[in-house]
């Protein structure tokens, strides 16, 4: 009599942590390549997933540079770390890009067995309220928030108008780079250096192209003695 034959079952593979860090990226610069990179350090990410929006809700058309110029941007930025990768997910939603439905549509593409990470500064986390269905995003995703200089957030005070924040959150002690793309264009359009706060294939291309040399809609005069 032959022994009875034992199942053996497939060893389960532990979930995979993945970074969601989503944003216009115009452009992008190296506050936004620390904060990914110390996320997925601090909390152990497999990899994050940048995700250029295609049309920002909170921004109005015609008031950020071409979709395509942005995605070139991040493709250079993150060309060297092979934990980064870039996803062009938002040109298959409707527009306006709400951080909500992108999120839902990167994880029905990721799967289940993932357990995702939403980077995002921390201005962004002060205006969290006025996203679209942020309660829901807490439900499926963890908010790793990143402190920025200059920025000061009651959490407190938020939680009591979006209750579970606080237990969602992942906050991280990033160096502090006070770095913003809207100064930065602000700086290209001055004539002044941006040299050391973005990749330097971006500023390139940003030359090549000649992005952001519009004129000045701002009231701040042009400096005296600006660098060309």
């Amino acid at each position: 009599m032959r022994p009875a034959r034992t199942s053996r079952k497939a060893p389960v593979e532990p979930a995979k942590r993945v970074g969601l860090f989503g944003g216009t990226f115009d452009p992008i610069h190296h506050g936004h390549l620390v904060i990914a990179e110390d996320a997925r350090c601090y909390l152990g990410l497999d990899k994050v997933i940048f995700i250029p929006a295609y049309q920002p809700p909170h921004k109005s058309q015609g008031s950020y540079s071409a979709f395509e110029h942005r995605v070139r941007m991040v493709e250079l930025a993150i060309a060297s770390n092979p934990h980064f990768e870039l996803s062009l997910i938002e040109t298959r939603l409707p527009v306006p890009s709400y951080t909500m439905d992108t999120v839902r549509a990167v994880l029905a593409d990721l799967g289940s067995s993932v357990v995702p990470y939403f980077i995002v500064g921390m201005d962004s986390l002060a205006n969290i309220l006025t996203w679209h269905k942020p309660d829901e995003l807490l439900r499926l995703c963890r908010i790793v928030v990143g402190e920025r200089a200059g920025y000061q957030v009651d959490i407190a005070a938020l939680e009591n108008q979006l209750p579970g924040l606080r237990q969602s959150l992942e906050l991280i002690d990033t160096p502090e780079l006070s770095i913003s793309s809207t100064d930065l264009q602000w700086r290209i359009r001055s004539g002044l250096p941006i040299r050391y706060q973005l990749p330097v294939c971006v500023e390139r291309y940003i030359r090549r192209h000649r992005l952001y040399m519009e004129k000045l809609r701002d009231q701040r005069q042009d400096p005296v003695g600006a660098c060309q």
